[in-house]
């Protein structure tokens, strides 16, 4: 679950960094003037974008099979068995 979440952060965050990365190189604007005239709203969408784009993929391509059965974890033998989808 950690790895998803960072995953996402690091999603809706690239464009940001991008732009910043952009600007000190190029510009060679200081991180704090980097800011001032950055258009926020495109990147706020387009990190947005990648976020349901990276959420969407994720969740078609990872799991179990559509239509399989789930067996919950048990204990066999006073070891822990984790849960699968058959």
């Amino acid at each position: 679950m950690l790895r998803i979440a960072l995953i996402d952060v690091i999603m809706f965050a690239l464009p940001f960094l991008i732009y910043g990365g952009y600007m000190i190189a190029a510009k060679g604007a200081a991180p704090a003037t980097a800011w001032q005239d950055a258009p926020v709203l495109w990147l706020l969408a387009v990190g947005c974008g990648l976020l349901l784009i990276t959420m969407a993929t994720l969740i078609s391509f990872s799991g179990g099979k559509p239509g399989g059965t789930y067996h919950p974890s048990s204990t066999e033998n006073g070891v822990i068995k984790p849960g699968e989808i058959d």
